[in-house]
């Protein structure tokens, strides 16, 4: 999830990447650092403040999440290349009438007050 989140939205100081991903702060600390030696992401000084410094992915980094994508693509494709006819018609019929729904409900909670307080919560120490 930290890969996908930096990989969307770009280098991010590691308190805005706890609360993106909703762990607290000394665990995602952890997690960027062994990210880190993993070849995955770097560290970089923020322009902003050079105090402070951003995480950012790496082209292993994007390689692995492309390879992840490429997996589970291949999964569900062989799941579903087994299905009946009947169920494959039902499911697309499902598909068509949920995701719209979905979508909107992820907007929605982007979007949503409660999110931010949600984040305000998992940044602030404890």
């Amino acid at each position: 999830m930290t890969l996908s989140e930096l990989n969307r939205k770009g280098p991010a100081r590691v308190t805005t990447l706890a609360a993106a991903v909703g762990i607290g702060q000394s665990s995602m600390t952890e997690l960027v650092q062994r990210l880190e030696r993993q070849g995955l992401l770097t560290r970089v000084e923020d322009p902003a403040d050079g105090r402070a410094a951003l995480s950012t992915i790496t082209d292993a980094g994007r390689a692995l999440l492309d390879d992840q994508r490429r997996c589970r693509h291949d999964r569900v494709v062989e799941l579903l290349t087994g299905l009946p006819a009947e169920d494959e018609a039902t499911l697309t019929l499902a598909m068509h009438v949920a995701l719209p729904i979905i979508r909107r409900l992820i907007d929605d909670a982007q979007r949503s007050p409660a999110r931010a307080d949600c984040d305000t919560l998992m940044t602030e120490p404890t």
